[in-house]
């Protein structure tokens, strides 16, 4: 783990539950890490459990709200312009935007546990101008079992937590079949409730 990485979680965890928070907000290191170092400061009995949770939830949503704001409100020319600086790039959106298009408002729970394409989906949300209150219901229901899963392997791994990327390995793979089954099903049970005469059924 790089030098910066950790000075930057250094220097969150002097502010306990409002340092997870702002680390998944500004984004600056995978929130996996994040996470991960928020369970070691559970372990080490400096944060407790339910309010770190809380933090994270907090956190994570308003990361994405803040994407869905600079969409919504700035629109793609600027996406494409300034997107680079929130690490997001043309090819990403253009993903983002053929699984937002394909898949509809339920992906924006699905896509949360999928690489590349987490982050990127809150922005073709904005670009559509879905309800906010969908979009963080959605957001809110994935955030909470990624950041348990991330918390509980820091609390496990303890002063170990550093090898959260082999530890976590098995359990993401089968979280994200998880997610990906669930958006299957999302999308085949709305189909299924649009009229025989809806052009999207074609």
């Amino acid at each position: 783990m790089s030098s910066l990485i950790n000075d930057v979680l250094l220097f969150l965890s002097d502010f306990g539950y409002l340092g997870i928070a702002l680390g998944l907000m500004i984004e600056v290191i995978p929130s996996e890490i994040v996470l991960s170092y928020g369970g070691y400061m559970i372990s080490q009995g400096v944060i407790d459990w339910p309010l770190a949770l809380v933090a994270a939830v907090i956190g994570g949503l308003f990361s994405q709200l803040f994407l869905y704001w600079f969409a919504r409100y700035g629109g793609r020319p600027l996406i494409l312009r300034y997107g680079k600086y929130l690490l997001i790039r043309e090819h990403h959106l253009v993903l983002a935007e053929r699984w937002f298009e394909k898949y509809g408002q339920g992906v924006i729970f699905g896509a949360r546990f999928i690489p590349v394409v987490r982050h990127a989906i809150s922005i073709p949300a904005g670009l559509a101008k879905m309800d906010q209150g969908k979009f963080s219901f959605y957001t809110v229901l994935a955030i909470i079992p990624w950041s348990i899963l991330f918390l509980y392997l820091g609390d496990s791994l303890g002063s170990n937590w550093r090898a959260i990327k082999e530890t976590a390995a098995p359990y993401t793979n089968v979280v994200l079949v998880a997610a990906a089954i669930l958006t299957v099903l999302y999308v085949i049970v709305k189909k299924r409730k649009r009229p025989a005469d809806d052009p999207s059924n074609l």
